[in-house]
């Protein structure tokens, strides 16, 4: 039997101490790759998502928490929450009537954040030749609008604002690039519309605005995620909430590159798309008791004019207890 000298030990323990610490070091490698996270993100051609997407600002800050996102295109907010609804897409965002209609339908989404009001980013326009100067002189019109989007309670409250109901016109639904030829060609005789679509109709063919939301709807960009990804990884969507307000900022205070940054994605010229910033709501926070409130008006009204099946309750969508998980 050898003789243990002291060296020997010593040789001994340092190989088993080296031998430990790559099967530590390894173990935790593994561990990081089972963690890693695919973040599936549907966004849409204009709004904050898409400048945050072009800036690359939400990789770096999820790359910690071994988040890798993957960017989805939608061309508006009901097709973005039908992708939410069945799995193709985590988080999102889009106006106020699409979250409605979506949990009518028993979608499993929640709302994880809002922008402040931007009444003056949608509005009723008619052709520069129309003779129609009010929205009484709506009755018996055609009027365009994408079902199931934020411009469709717009057009629900400027009705009612003006005691008219909503079988007294005809409503045409069509998507914004459809909705944009059959106003061009005289095919319908009003558009109800949101930015930078709205702002492109104003500059590009010199639409007029009979009503803009001002003084008759908030507007809200929500901010919503799958339940079930929100309610077990509410830390990921705190620093996707975080990183969104603090784009939010920097885009009020650099509209110009904010607006280039989207000429090559949206395919629109620098000036509107800088009037349509300029009519942004700037800021991103968790939903609040009295946005929660708001949107449930929303709802109601739908239900009252029969464009969703059943009531529905906004706090049933909201995740109370996000922040203290």
């Amino acid at each position: 039997m050898g003789i243990l000298t002291t060296t020997n030990l010593f040789s001994k323990t340092l190989i088993l101490s080296s031998i430990v610490a790559s099967a530590m070091i390894l173990s935790a490698c593994g561990k990081k790759e089972s963690e890693s996270i695919t973040l599936n993100i549907g966004f849409q051609k204009y709004g904050i998502l898409p400048i945050v997407k072009e800036r690359g600002v939400l990789e770096n800050a999820l790359k910690e928490q071994g988040v890798n996102i993957k960017w989805v295109e939608f061309p508006a907010g009901p097709q973005l929450l039908e992708g939410l609804n069945v799995g193709s897409v985590s988080f999102g965002e889009s106006g106020e009537a699409p979250p409605i209609f979506a949990q009518a339908a028993n979608s499993n989404l929640i709302y994880v954040a809002n922008q402040p009001p931007a009444p003056d980013a949608e509005a009723l326009i008619v052709p520069k030749n129309s003779k129609i100067n009010s929205i009484q002189e709506l009755k018996g019109k055609r009027i365009a609008l994408n079902k199931g989007s934020n411009v469709h309670y717009l057009l629900v409250k400027l009705l009612e604002k003006n005691n008219i109901k909503l079988n007294e016109i005809n409503v045409v639904y069509l998507p914004p690039s459809d909705a944009r030829a059959a106003f061009e060609r005289g095919a319908v005789d009003a558009w109800v519309i949101w930015d930078p679509f709205f702002a492109a109709a104003e500059q590009q063919i010199g639409a007029r605005v009979i009503a803009t939301g001002k003084n008759v709807v908030n507007n809200y960009q929500f901010y919503l995620a799958d339940r079930q990804f929100a309610e077990k990884h509410p830390q990921i969507l705190q620093s996707i909430v975080k990183e969104l307000n603090t784009t939010t900022q920097w885009v009020s205070q650099h509209q110009d590159e904010a607006a280039k940054l989207l000429e090559k994605p949206t395919g629109l010229d620098f000036n509107i798309l800088k009037t349509s910033i300029s009519r942004m709501g700037f800021g991103v926070q968790p939903i609040s008791p009295e946005v929660a409130k708001q949107q449930q008006y929303v709802a109601d009204a739908f239900y009252q004019e029969k464009l969703i099946p059943h009531q529905i309750n906004i706090q049933a969508a909201i995740l109370h207890n996000a922040d203290s998980k």
